[in-house]
This record gives C-alpha cells, sequence and structure tokens, in this order.
C-alpha cells in the first residue's frame, strides 16, 4: 500500500509542476462553461417563447377578422406569423417552419352578422400533437367570436339602443375572457420548482466530462515519460509489483480528475447557481464514478502510447469521439431515438444522465444507479485493458 501512495504522490507532484495542468483541468473548463454559457443564452434574462408558430392571412380585413386576430393573438399556445399568400403558408407548413396556417377569407365578417356559415382555413397536419393544438385553437376562438356576435345581434333585436350591438360584442367577449368556471393550477409548497437554464444544465456536465478526458494527455504524458527516461525499468527491477505500480498512476489519475469535479461543481454551484448539492449524495456517487471511469481510460493511454505525441493524439479523439457522442456538445435529448441509444456506447453519455437528473430532473439516488453502474463497468473495462497490455508490453 505504501508502494501505491509513494508512486501516486509522484505522479501528483509532477503534475501539479506542469502549467498544461493548470490549464485543462481547471482553467479551460471554467472558459469553456462561460463560453457556451452565453452562446446558447443561458444567462439571458429573456424567456423564449415557447409557443407554436402558426401562420396567419386575413382576407376578410373586416372589424370581425381583426377582432380574430386579437383572440387569436392572446393565447398562451399559438404565435401568430403574418402570412402573404397561402401557397407560401402551405409551403411553411410542408416544411415544419409552421405548425399550422390559419386564412381568413372573403366575406367572413360579414357572414357572421348576416348569421351565415362563417368558416376559416385551416392548413395542417391534425394527425400530430402541433397540428391538433392550432385546430384547437382556432375552433376556440371562432367560437367565441361568433357567439359573441349572436348575442350582440339578438340583443340589439331584442332592445334596439338600450342594448347597442358593440356594447354587448364587447361584454360577451369579455365573459369569454372570465367564465363562470376555471381551473387553476396549483403546486404544493413543499415541492421545489426548479428553474434551470437548459443550456447551463447541459454545458456544465458536459465541460466537465469533456475536459476531464482532454487532461488526460497530461496525465498519460507521466506514464509515457517514466518509460522513455527507463524510470519505469528500473522501478520493475525493485521489489515493487507490477500491479503496485498500475495502481498507483491510476490512484494519481483519479486523485486529480475527482479534485477537478469538486472544482468545477462547486463553481457551478456557487457562480451558475446549478443545484447539484440538491441531492449531495447522488453527485458525489456520479462524479466518483465517473473519475474513476476515465482515469481507467487515462491509465490504458499511458499504457498504449509509445510517445508523447501518441499521448496528446490518444488523448484528444476520445475527448471529441465521445463527448460528441455522449451529448456534451449538443443535448442527446434533441436527438432521435436511434442516435440517443448509439450516444450511450459513450460513457459520458452516462454521466451526462447522472448530473443531469440532478440538477434538472431533480432526483436522487436513484435516479444515478443505472449511469453509476454503467461507468464503473466501463471503469473495470478500461482497467483491464491496461493491466493486460502492462503485462504484454512489459513481457516483450
Amino acid at each position: 500500500m505504501i508502494r501505491i501512495l509513494d508512486i501516486a504522490a509522484k505522479d501528483l507532484s509532477q503534475l501539479m509542476r506542469e502549467r498544461s495542468t493548470f490549464l485543462f483541468f481547471l482553467i479551460l473548463p471554467i472558459a469553456f462553461t462561460l463560453l457556451f454559457g452565453f452562446a446558447f443564452g443561458g444567462f439571458g434574462k429573456s424567456v423564449a417563447d415557447s409557443r407554436l408558430p402558426v401562420g396567419y392571412l386575413d382576407q376578410d380585413n373586416s372589424k370581425l377578422s381583426r377582432q380574430l386576430h386579437e383572440l387569436l393573438a392572446a393565447s398562451k399556445v399559438i404565435r401568430l406569423d403574418e402570412g402573404d399568400t397561402p401557397q407560401s403558408m402551405s409551403s411553411r407548413v410542408a416544411n415544419e417552419k409552421l405548425a399550422a396556417a390559419i386564412i381568413v377569407p372573403a366575406g367572413y365578417g360579414h357572414n357572421l352578422l348576416r348569421g351565415k356559415p362563417a368558416r376559416l382555413t385551416l392548413i395542417a397536419d391534425t394527425s400530430t400533437p402541433a397540428g391538433t393544438s392550432a385546430e384547437s385553437e382556432a375552433l376556440t376562438a371562432s367560437i367565441h367570436l361568433e357567439s359573441a356576435v349572436r348575442t350582440a345581434v339578438i340583443m340589439e333585436g331584442l332592445a334596439g339602443d338600450r342594448s347597442p350591438f358593440d356594447y354587448t360584442f364587447k361584454q360577451a367577449l369579455a365573459a369569454w375572457e372570465d367564465p363562470p368556471i376555471s381551473v387553476k393550477d396549483t403546486t404544493s409548497s413543499i415541492i421545489t420548482k426548479k428553474n434551470v437554464s437548459a443550456a447551463l444544465a447541459n454545458t456544465s456536465p458536459g465541460t466537465m466530462m469533456q475536459f476531464a478526458i482532454a487532461g488526460l494527455l497530461v496525465a498519460a504524458q507521466v506514464i509515457v515519460t517514466e518509460r522513455k527516461t527507463r524510470c519505469l525499468q528500473r522501478l520493475l527491477t525493485t521489489a515493487t509489483a507490477r500491479s503496485h505500480i498500475l495502481l498507483g498512476h491510476y490512484l494519481a489519475i483519479f486523485t486529480i480528475i475527482f479534485s477537478q469535479f469538486v472544482l468545477l461543481i462547486a463553481f457551478a454551484q456557487l457562480v451558475l447557481k446549478l443545484d447539484y448539492l440538491s441531492a449531495p449524495d447522488a453527485t458525489l456517487l456520479v462524479a466518483t464514478a465517473a473519475a474513476l471511469c476515465i482515469a481507467a481510460l487515462g491509465l490504458l493511454i499511458g499504457v498504449v502510447a509509445k510517445s508523447e505525441e501518441q499521448a496528446i493524439v490518444l488523448s484528444l479523439v476520445p475527448m471529441f469521439l465521445l463527448a460528441g457522442l455522449g451529448g456534451a456538445m449538443m443535448p442527446l435529448e434533441a436527438t432521435s431515438p436511434t442516435f440517443q441509444a448509439i450516444g450511450h456506447i459513450s460513457p459520458v453519455a452516462w454521466g451526462m444522465d447522472g448530473f443531469k437528473n440532478i440538477i434538472t430532473r431533480g432526483l436522487g439516488v436513484e435516479s444515478v444507479l443505472l449511469p453509476v453502474g454503467a461507468l464503473l463497468g466501463y471503469a473495470v473495462f478500461f482497467f483491464i485493458l491496461a493491466a493486460w497490455r502492462f503485462h504484454v508490453s512489459q513481457e516483450s
């Protein structure tokens, strides 16, 4: 055990003397977290409009068609996007740039006032949730408008000047805005509502995982240098077992990666306001498992690489490949189910799942057991490969 600690202490001392250690393990991760956070609007105070974009073309241009526009514009489900021609709006719906398109035909207002059928033209794929929602909003607004018009026409016919059309019409529309029966959605005060920036929630753990792998080029170079200077060969002539050498290097890499996670989690908690500590035990499990996995990968790279240049290539290629597949650069939730399944070949995806279950979904230990298990499985796999390669290289 003492030999393992001595080797780990030697590696850590050597790593701390390298300026690139602080660059890859602390400075660049923080800088890129802030950079991508700003780039993707993670620090913006404005809230994006999440309503469905729906085209709107008024070919009637009457008082009632303008009133319909006001009703639709006030919707919490759709937002109107003014169109120019039916053909262009139909094309935009087909290209999925619009969820639907509403066309108010000429004579719409005249037909409403005369009690004749007044139909709107809806361009939408009603087999999709977006098309169904747009159809429902258009139907609701037209029903409200039509009922208000009929009420105003009837009241004016019965009471004459005592109930003019405009006055009754406005009162009827106001009644629809404040119906006698309403549903109010409330949340228990026991449940904490999380307000997390989606950009930062992906950028923070993604950057941690990505630069932990990138930093392996520094750690791997220590092992390569040890072999090139024949320090390893001299060490093997002593009573130090090969397993002690491997475990010593592994402990050093794990220590520095785990320390990096601790520092970046603290930065995200205090500066970015991402609540990693809502479930500290879960965060500790994910960070430990991820550090064990990445440290085992770094040990494998150090054993396989024969030169500093190879160590750099073997560190940077996994960084881009595993980080890209695992959703560190783009959330896997925004991709197809097939790509999400492929992405989970990368251990980065499991680390991302664990951290995001905590900071965005507010879940606890139970939610990270599967990601932690996957990361530990990868750690065992990489370590066994490194041990086998180290044994073979020393035998040859």
